[in-house]
């Protein structure tokens, strides 16, 4: 903490042979890693977005494995496109979670506004209103019961949306 220092090691897994029970998949290296790491996280590809036969993106699931510095055991979803990882997808997902946002159908709805048909048009939707943006935001903070930030939500170092 005093050299404000960051160290992500990257590792693969492998299978153990003759397992019965339990997870068969390992890592390598032996158990330095597993022991001395403050937090682990398994991620892994879900699926593959397409847009018609071309592949635009993927979505990724995070389970954190390991966490001395705040709870285990938490999952976070999110999407990679073309452009980076879908802010606004993040949004909708955690707002649907809450309540805040409501799904009818196809139809994305906060209160009264409609947001859009289907998760695209919500989150274009969510792209052209900042203000709508933020709205939904600030409610999904003081929902949050652990007063941190939902992990499938980013904002910025300095608090900023």
């Amino acid at each position: 903490s005093k050299s404000k220092t960051v160290a992500i090691f990257t590792n693969q897994l492998r299978q153990k042979i003759g397992v019965m029970f339990g997870n068969p998949e390992t890592t390598t290296g032996g158990l330095a890693l597993k022991f001395y790491s403050p937090v682990r996280m398994d991620v892994r590809k879900i699926e593959t977005i397409k847009e018609g036969d071309r592949a635009i993106g993927s979505r990724h699931r995070v389970k954190i494995v390991k966490n001395k510095v705040s709870p285990p055991f938490r999952i976070a979803e999110f999407s990679i496109l073309e452009g980076g990882i879908s802010r606004e997808e993040g949004i909708i997902d955690v707002a649907l979670e809450l309540s805040i946002v409501t799904k009818s159908g196809a139809f994305f709805r906060y209160g009264e506004l409609m947001l859009g048909q289907g998760k695209q048009a919500a989150m274009e939707y969510l792209k052209e209103h900042h203000d709508i943006e933020k709205k939904i935001l600030a409610e999904i903070m003081t929902r949050n019961k652990t007063g941190s930030t939902p992990m499938a939500v980013g904002v910025e170092e300095d608090g900023s949306v």
